[in-house]
């Protein structure tokens, strides 16, 4: 819903409530609900903090195509070598949906929690009891960290952060038309409200028993870890790297949270676990009678964006772009560690072929340590069209089949939950910040040391010196490491490779934020690949050949086809008007104060 539809109707309905006779006004319609019948107590603001919540899973907040496609992580879609991809090229504007989408969503959002905020401060006066008050403080908790969430992301999405601030809920038409405020203002009204957030959430709120989540209804709120850490990735936006210091380390200093087993992100299996810091939930299990484009529907489409064609029924909208394939490719592993040792069909083990990491993030098509929805990856799908490589993540590729098991089409709905942040993001960024970006060698050690602990936990060839390790029985690559060479580390392998196509922006942001998307798209364009045939054996054992099906990169050693990525979008990226977002022109046609 576009903001100036909400203005009409805001407009529509206090229009409706004063007209009519003078018997009309002294009379109360049971029939509907207003704002002076409604949020009288606390449970009628938390009836309305179901719908901030419920605005987390609209898709054009987390805008995952095109955020990715902003980036430098995926090709958009089927057909290479062309696209018209407006934001893969670079060539968006105020006019294109995503802003416009993403604003309207985002905005609907503080709508909904100013609706609630106030609700609140209208009844804090009854709140007696000891009891009464924290429930109230931890509701308000709530709503202030869904506010700050919603404009810590138009901060960063639009504008260079100069959007505009409500601190109401608005009743009038002219309380819609507000000015812009500067990016400092805005930086201090969300953090006020992740600050507060912080103060008066609890630090759990859902009970385990065995791993089972005992009281569900609470699965997925929001905590003060997730507050500690959305305030730390907001200093370490602005380089201010000791109060990122500050509340990262509330995070990684809390015992709650730990990394899990590689295979229990992105997936059904490890939902709501003890890495996870912010996650929107969704669910296979409610509301069945509405398909999967309704919006009050608690399934996603996340997964279709990934999943492959074909019999698997996905768009493959967003595929990994070749250096991010050969990167995965390419992720060392620690040789020595026994979790990457795999039952040889000949008997006995053998060396996995790629990473955990690359097999639980990607499926390519030689990859046959890992299962592909029930087949190896050249079995399941057709990996043609130059596609050499699909994501796995929030796709169903664990839980289906080829045909199908609950599902004619695997792709078509999903349940897994979208993880906002994460501990491995968390340590990422903490080790940023102790090398204070690359300026301050003093902090590599302990940078190390949280890139080590991600990496360890995929059975990967850990950076630095054994003897400086937290595993030194570990595989090591033995280099001394200064502040920047951790630096590019981190920007151009760790961070891309552990968290690509998640969270919402991530990529984009860091980039944006480290000043380094033209460069990087100007280096990408001048790289490289040839693509070629993979054999294999179908499921009746009959052999079968995937053609151009495996990603290579340098020149074709007979001169047959290249592939280059980010051309177009090296030639038409401007600082200016592509880092942001713009303001969505719908805002600027209808705000006079624009």
């Amino acid at each position: 819903m576009k903001i100036h539809i909400i203005k009409y109707f805001f407009v529509a309905l206090l229009a409706f409530s004063i007209v009519g006779c003078e018997d009309y006004l002294e009379e109360v319609n049971p029939n509907e609900i207003s704002t002076d019948s409604y949020w009288r107590n606390l449970n009628d603001c938390k009836t309305g903090l179901v719908a901030v919540y419920n605005q987390l899973r609209n898709g054009g907040i987390i805008g995952l195509s095109e955020e990715n496609s902003r980036a430098d992580l995926v090709w958009p879609g089927w057909g290479r070598p062309n696209t018209n991809n407006e934001y893969y090229l670079q060539t968006f504007t105020d006019a294109s949906a995503a802003p416009n989408t993403k604003w309207s969503a985002l905005y609907t959002g503080v709508f909904r929690a100013n609706q609630v905020i106030k609700g609140l401060e209208g009844i804090k006066d009854a709140m007696i009891t000891e009891e009464d008050i924290e429930d109230w403080e931890q509701t308000m908790g709530q709503a202030r960290f869904l506010r700050g969430f919603f404009y810590f992301h138009l901060h960063n999405a639009f504008n260079n952060g100069s959007v505009i601030i409500y601190k109401f809920v608005p009743l009038v038409e002219e309380d819609f038309y507000q000015p812009l405020s500067t990016s400092e203002e805005v930086l201090a009204f969300y953090r006020a409200d992740l600050e507060y957030a912080h103060e008066n959430l609890p630090v759990e709120w859902t009970k385990y028993d065995n791993g089972e989540i005992l009281d569900p209804q609470n699965a997925g709120r929001v905590t003060q870890g997730a507050a500690a850490a959305l305030l730390g990735k907001s200093y370490l936006y602005e380089k201010d790297y000791a109060n990122a210091i500050k509340y990262l380390e509330m995070v990684t200093g809390d015992s709650r949270y730990k990394l899990v087993d590689v295979s229990e992100n992105m997936t059904t299996k490890g939902e709501l676990n003890q890495e996870s810091i912010l996650e929107i939930v969704y669910s296979m299990d409610f509301k069945t009678e509405e398909t999967q484009w309704s919006a009050e529907g608690t399934t996603n489409t996340f997964n279709m964006l990934y999943a492959p064609a074909g019999s698997l029924g996905g768009w493959r909208a967003n595929y990994p772009s070749c250096w991010l394939i050969m990167a995965y490719k390419n992720d060392a592993m620690d040789t020595n560690d026994p979790r990457n040792n795999v039952p040889d069909p000949a008997g006995g083990e053998k060396l996995r072929k790629y990473s955990l990491r690359t097999s639980y993030s990607v499926a390519l098509v030689d990859d046959e340590d890992l299962q592909y929805y029930g087949l190896t990856c050249a079995q399941a799908t057709f990996f043609n069209n130059k596609e050499t490589a699909y994501f796995r993540k929030y796709t169903n590729w664990d839980i289906y089949g080829k045909k199908g098991e609950n599902e004619a089409n695997p792709a078509e709905r999903s349940g897994i939950n979208f993880r906002v942040i994460r501990l491995a993001d968390v340590y990422l960024m903490l080790a940023e910040a102790y090398i204070k970006g690359g300026s301050d060698d003093a902090g590599v050690s302990e940078a190390l040391k949280y890139i080590n602990r991600v990496r360890f936990r995929s059975a990967l060839r850990l950076l630095g010196m054994a003897a400086d390790s937290e595993n030194p029985g570990a595989t090591h690559d033995e280099t001394a490491y200064d502040a920047q060479a951790v630096m590019d580390h981190l920007m151009y392998v760790e961070r891309p490779l552990e968290l690509a196509g998640e969270g919402i922006g991530i990529r984009q942001y860091d980039m944006r934020r480290w000043g380094i998307t033209a460069q990087r798209l100007r280096d990408l364009s001048t790289r490289l690949y040839y693509v070629t045939d993979f054999p294999f054996v179908k499921e009746d054992g009959k052999a079968d050949t995937r053609w151009g099906a495996v990603l290579n990169e340098g020149v074709h050693p007979e001169g047959g086809q290249q592939l280059i990525d980010f051309q177009q979008a090296a030639n038409n990226y401007i600082e200016s008007e592509h880092a942001y977002y713009p303001i969505p022109r719908d805002e600027r046609l209808t705000n006079p104060k624009l």
